[in-house]
């Protein structure tokens, strides 16, 4: 099977553990890790919170997206790093948002390129890092049935 029908048949289960109240198993057929809630609000803190795999999605997908251009490129980037943020803001607080009352979800990126990279790469660079196909999933409208299985 080609790369990319890999990628566009991949099922992503999730599913509880049974070791604790919000304790659950992520396996996409290949790879396993964990998500949980901090003891704070009930969980063990076994894993990652659902809004910090979230923001890992994100980042790794940034971090690969400017990789594979500038080594399309052939420019001298030595290392990506990004830092991601997720806060809930007053809608008032957000000047180019549509929504206008109550809260909007703000996720703040910072990207760190390091490597002997002039201005006007690192401009491009930051222009690329909004055209990951991640953040460009989470900026358009998106469809997601949910339904409930059929129990025998």
């Amino acid at each position: 099977m080609a790369a990319a029908d890999e990628k566009k048949n991949t099922t992503v289960r999730v599913e509880e553990t049974g070791e604790g109240r919000f304790t659950n198993t992520i396996n996409n057929g290949r790879h396993e890790t964990s998500a949980d809630e901090p003891v704070a609000v009930g969980g063990r803190d076994h894993g990652p919170t659902p809004y910090e795999l979230l923001l890992s999605a994100l980042g790794a997908c940034t971090s690969i997206t400017l990789r594979m251009y500038a080594d399309r490129k052939g420019w001298p980037l030595e290392r990506v790093s990004v830092d991601l943020r997720h806060e809930k803001i007053h809608a008032d607080d957000c000047e180019h948002c549509e929504t206008e009352k109550g809260y909007v979800d703000r996720i703040q990126i910072q990207v760190d390129v390091q490597g002997p990279l002039d201005e006007e790469q690192r401009a491009r660079l930051l222009d690329i890092a909004h055209k990951c196909p991640v953040h460009r999933t989470l900026q358009s409208e998106i469809d997601m049935p949910t339904t409930l299985r059929e129990t025998e």
